[in-house]
C-alpha cells in the first residue's frame, strides 16, 4: 500500500501539448517535477494488490489563517465515515481567515433522510454535521473542521465538484 503522485509514464498527444501562450509553464508543471513522466496534478493510492484510488488533486490548496490545507486530506477523513458515500471541500473567501470551507457531501443511499432521522440511525442532518466536524478536528486538526456542511440528496441537480 502506497500513495503518492499520479504520473504517466509516456503522455499521449491528446492530453496536453501545452498552455496557451506559456510553454514554460507547461513544463514546469507537468514535466519538470518528476523528470521522465508526465504529472497527472492528482494523487493517488494503490494497494498490495494492485487497485488505485485517485486522491485528490495535488495542487487544490485551501489557505485558512494561514495554515495550507489540502482539499484531498479532509475528504478522505470524511469518506471513511460510515454516513458518507462521497464528498467535495470547496473553499470561498472569508474575511477575517482568507479562505473558509464548505463541506459538501452525499450520504449513503441505506440513510434515507426521513423527517429529522435517517432511518433506524438516529443521525438527523444536523448531528451527522457535527460529528463531521469533530471528526476532522481530531483526525487532521480544530482549524480543518468545515465552517458549513451540506448535506447533498441523490437526485440533487446540484453537482460536487
Amino acid at each position: 500500500n502506497i500513495s503518492g503522485a499520479l504520473c504517466i509514464s509516456q503522455a499521449w498527444p491528446g492530453m496536453a501539448r501545452t498552455i496557451y501562450n506559456d510553454h514554460k509553464r507547461f513544463l514546469e508543471t507537468y514535466l519538470t517535477p518528476y523528470p521522465g513522466f508526465f504529472f497527472t496534478g492528482d494523487g493517488a493510492y494503490r494497494t498490495r494488490k494492485g487497485y488505485y484510488q485517485l486522491t485528490g488533486r495535488l495542487d487544490d490548496i485551501i489557505n485558512i489563517s494561514g495554515h495550507r490545507l489540502g482539499t484531498a486530506e479532509v475528504e478522505d477523513v470524511v469518506n471513511h465515515h460510515v454516513a458518507v458515500a462521497e464528498s467535495a471541500v470547496i473553499g470561498y473567501p472569508h474575511e477575517i481567515k482568507g479562505e473558509g470551507k464548505m463541506l459538501n457531501f452525499l450520504p449513503l443511499k441505506h440513510l434515507a433522510w426521513g423527517y429529522g432521522t435517517a432511518a433506524g440511525n438516529g443521525y438527523t442532518q444536523e448531528t451527522l454535521a457535527a460529528e463531521l466536524q469533530e471528526l476532522i478536528s481530531k483526525k487532521i486538526a480544530k482549524y480543518a473542521a468545515p465552517d458549513y456542511v451540506q448535506v447533498m440528496h441523490a437526485g440533487c441537480s446540484s453537482t460536487l465538484a
